[in-house]
C-alpha cells in the first residue's frame, strides 16, 4: 500500500513512517523540508500522486488565532489534490476534548479541521488523542523562571507520541473510519502533579506551585481534556516513560 504521510519528518510522522516501512507499505515522509507545503499548495500534487492513502500530521507553528487560517487553507488544498489524485483514504489526528475547551482558539482550530474533512467527500478516518507525554516540558516552559514552576492543576491523561503513532499506522492501514478513534493514556493526572514528576525525574529542584490561572491549559474544566468510555486506552504509563 502506498501512503503519504505529510508532516512525515516530525514526532508523529517520522514514528508513523518508521512503523509503516517496518510492515512492508510504500511510505513516503513529506514535509516543507521535502518541498512539499501544504499552506502555499506547493509538491502536494506530486506527493499525493498514485497515494492510497494520506495521513496528514500537520500543525502550525503558533497556537494563536493563526491556526484557525492555517487549517482552513492546508485542508482545502489537501482536499483538491486529494480529489485529483483519487485517494481512497485521509486520515488526520486531532485532540481529544477539543470541542469542549473553546477558550483555546488552537481547539477551536482542531474542531473546524475535523469539520472540514467530515464535510468532504474523501473516505476518512480522525484519531483523537490527548496531549503527549513528550509536550508536558514544553507545558512547564511556558511558567517557569528560575525559582518555580507555576501550573494549574487541570486533569490531563497524557499518551507516548509512540503510542499515538502505532494508533495512527494502524488506521492508516485498515480502511476509512468515517468517524472519530479517540485514544489516550492509561493514567489521569492534574497538569501540577504532572509537572513535580518531571521535574524530580530531571533532578530539577524547583517546586511546582499549584496556580489556576497560569498557562495554556488554565481554561480547561473539569474532564475536559481526559477520556470518555469510548476511548482507547494505551499501556505506558507517565512515570515508566519518563524513567526510560
Amino acid at each position: 500500500m502506498k501512503i503519504a504521510v505529510i508532516g512525515g519528518t516530525g514526532l508523529i510522522g517520522s514514528r508513523v513512517v518508521g512503523i509503516l516501512k517496518a510492515n512492508g507499505h510504500d511510505a513516503v515522509a513529506h514535509s516543507r523540508a521535502t518541498g512539499v507545503d501544504l499552506r502555499s499548495g506547493q509538491g502536494v500534487p506530486q506527493a499525493l500522486k498514485g497515494a492510497d492513502v494520506v495521513v496528514n500530521l500537520t500543525k502550525p507553528e503558533k497556537f494563536d488565532e493563526s491556526a484557525l487560517v492555517f487549517f482552513r487553507e492546508t485542508m482545502e488544498n489537501l482536499l483538491l489534490a486529494a480529489e485529483d489524485a483519487e485517494v481512497g483514504h485521509l486520515v488526520i489526528l486531532s485532540i481529544v476534548g477539543a470541542e469542549k475547551v473553546p477558550d483555546l482558539v488552537y481547539y477551536q482550530a482542531r474542531v473546524l479541521q475535523e469539520k472540514i474533512l467530515e464535510q468532504s467527500d474523501i473516505p476518512y478516518s480522525i484519531v483523537r488523542s490527548t496531549q503527549f507525554f513528550e509536550f508536558i516540558e514544553t507545558v512547564l516552559s511556558w511558567t517557569s523562571d528560575d525559582t518555580a514552576v507555576r501550573l494549574p492543576a487541570v486533569l490531563m491523561q497524557p499518551i507516548a507520541a509512540a503510542d499515538v503513532a502505532r494508533t495512527v499506522a494502524a488506521v492508516a492501514v485498515t480502511g476509512p473510519l468515517e468517524e472519530t478513534r479517540n485514544i489516550a493514556g492509561p493514567e489521569v493526572h492534574p497538569l501540577d502533579n504532572l509537572g513535580r514528576m518531571t521535574l524530580a525525574a530531571r533532578g530539577d529542584e524547583r517546586p511546582v506551585i499549584t496556580d489556576p490561572d497560569a498557562g495554556f491549559f488554565s481554561v480547561a474544566n473539569g474532564v475536559a481534556l481526559i477520556a470518555d468510555e469510548s476511548t482507547l486506552l494505551t499501556e505506558t504509563t507517565f512515570r515508566h516513560w519518563l524513567t526510560s
